[in-house]
């Protein structure tokens, strides 16, 4: 009797029990029939809770208890996604608590390379994200501190994840132009997309407070969402772009914070890896920050356009951002006309010798320079700057010639 008991103890693990669909969060395991689930890895650091989780034994089993709570609360204790009530057909007072049970079902994370695996808990998901964006679009209610803290969580959950192997890491293929070639799309995009127009539409929303948003939207979720960047799917990058652009125009005690992030994120392209999806899309955003800057310009934005936009030059795939980076630097010399000098003698600091395309690409932005030049700022740097403009004229290739 003793050995059937402990046989019965060590029950083997089924194959449905392995398999199931529901995921809780960043490379958490499995949900099991026991309720309780591993939690993510993706952590929020809050100005307000300064509080941090270690990995001890502790943490680990306060953390799985409160995911079994939630899953519990919101009905996928028993492995099924919970079809919730619309927010109209409750009361007002009842609402703040359906938002945080919507914002919990959404914590479920589904694996999208099975198509036919989970369908009808997909749909459910993708409608509660629906029913949330409307509800903070429309302005209904405003969020309480909690809320808003249970919604970053939630995004962070969703979008914060590992990025798969660039195609070039995969073959060590030269990066080409993602007009030529098919991009990546990401298969979660149809959950991943309302995730991201959820976060736009809360940190463009009037009842947006930045006094108690930027604790929850600090500097370790800023420098998460420029890590996403270098997702090779353009629409994720797109809402990156906006979103990101959004953050800095509302939240003035993150601009220096993000202007440096970004000057990093340059560094490491020009001096190291020669390779990121999202050099177009942040020259963008600094398009617009530079049309920003006040007169007269400060010492730190010269020296970034030194340090960091005119080495832009020098990578192989200058193609893929050289309008956003020839529009970025325009916008400098329109400022400040005294700058012409150090833009033209740092464009022929990294002249291309043996890149004939790449060298059409500089003649198209220096003849937009030289309009923006002053006469004394011209005739400082004309001497090399005619030098090269004549070992163009002599060079073999027809469009060189005829520019």
């Amino acid at each position: 009797m003793f050995n059937k008991i402990i046989k019965r103890g060590h029950r083997k693990v089924s194959k449905s029990d392995l398999h199931e669909p529901a995921i809780y969060g960043n490379g958490a395991s499995a949900y099991r029939n026991s309720g309780s689930v591993s939690t993510s890895n993706v952590t929020v650091n809050h100005a307000s809770r300064p509080t941090i989780v270690a990995p001890g034994a502790n943490s680990q089993q306060n953390a799985t208890t409160a995911s079994s709570n939630l899953l519990s609360s919101s009905g996928f204790s028993s492995g099924i996604v919970e079809t919730l009530p619309m927010f109209r057909d409750v009361p007002a007072s009842d609402r703040p608590s359906l938002f945080l049970r919507k914002l919990q079902l959404c914590c479920i994370i589904f694996d999208f390379s099975d198509t036919v695996r989970s369908i009808r808990e997909k749909e459910t998901k993708r409608q509660t994200l629906l029913e949330l964006v409307d509800f903070i679009q429309s302005g209904n209610g405003k969020l309480s501190e909690d809320l808003q803290e249970e919604m970053i969580r939630m995004i962070s959950i969703n979008i914060f994840r590992c990025l798969p192997p660039s195609s070039y890491e995969n073959t060590g293929a030269e990066a080409t132009d993602p007009e030529e070639d098919d991009p990546y799309l990401e298969p979660a995009w149809p959950h991943l997309q309302l995730v991201y127009e959820l976060l736009l539409r809360y940190v463009v929303s009037s009842d947006t407070d930045t006094k108690i948003a930027k604790r929850y939207i600090d500097h370790s979720v800023v420098l998460k969402l420029l890590d996403l960047f270098d997702s090779e799917d353009p629409r994720e990058r797109e809402y990156l772009k906006t979103i990101l652009h959004r953050i800095y125009g509302k939240f003035m005690v993150h601009r220096p914070f993000i202007r440096k992030a970004i000057n990093n994120i340059f560094y490491r392209f020009i001096f190291e890896t020669e390779r990121h999806s999202g050099i177009g899309e942040l020259l963008e955003i600094l398009g617009s920050i530079i049309n920003g800057f006040a007169l007269p310009m400060k010492e730190e934005h010269k020296l970034f356009l030194v340090r960091a936009l005119i080495p832009l030059h020098k990578p192989k795939p200058i193609a893929l951002y050289h309008q956003q980076l020839s529009y970025c630097i325009t916008q400098f010399v329109e400022k400040d006309y005294k700058l012409a000098d150090t833009v033209i003698r740092g464009l022929l600091k990294y002249w291309p010798v043996t890149n004939c395309q790449k060298e059409v690409l500089f003649l198209g932005e220096l003849e937009e320079v030289l309009e923006l030049t002053q006469s004394a700022e011209f005739q400082r740097c004309m001497v090399p700057l005619f030098r090269q403009i004549g070992r163009c004229l002599n060079s073999s290739h027809f469009q060189l010639r005829c520019r």
